[in-house]
């Protein structure tokens, strides 16, 4: 299989699996993994703390359906503008994985 097919066909698939409205994660590990990440200085499920309740992303972003990838990257190249004057820093791979990283993003919309 050529290259070029595979990572349309990977791309494809993840935004398939983002398009399913369950989150593989429940709230308790969603809320290890926000800590792991360091998610909660800036971030709450429902109120607005430094950054947007993680409900206000969900609406943001209710019905795209590359929306878990879009978290995926404003975590990992960070964001500005996007919900005001306060920029989003990166977070690195190293603080919680990609995998870790897509269940949450995943969770994040069901809110």
């Amino acid at each position: 299989m050529k290259m070029k097919t595979l990572v349309h066909c990977l791309a494809g698939a993840l935004l398939l699996a983002g398009s399913v409205a369950q989150a593989a994660i429940d709230d308790a590990q969603a809320k290890e993994l926000m800590k792991k990440g360091g998610c909660g200085a800036c971030h709450a499920v429902n109120t607005k703390v430094v950054g947007p309740a993680y409900k206000d992303v969900a609406a943001k972003h209710k019905g795209q359906p590359d929306a878990d990838l879009a978290l995926i990257m404003a975590v990992r190249k960070g964001s500005k503008g996007v919900y005001g004057p306060v920029p989003m820093p990166i977070t690195p791979s190293s603080r919680i994985s990609d995998t870790e990283l897509h269940d949450l993003a995943e969770w994040i919309l069901t809110k």
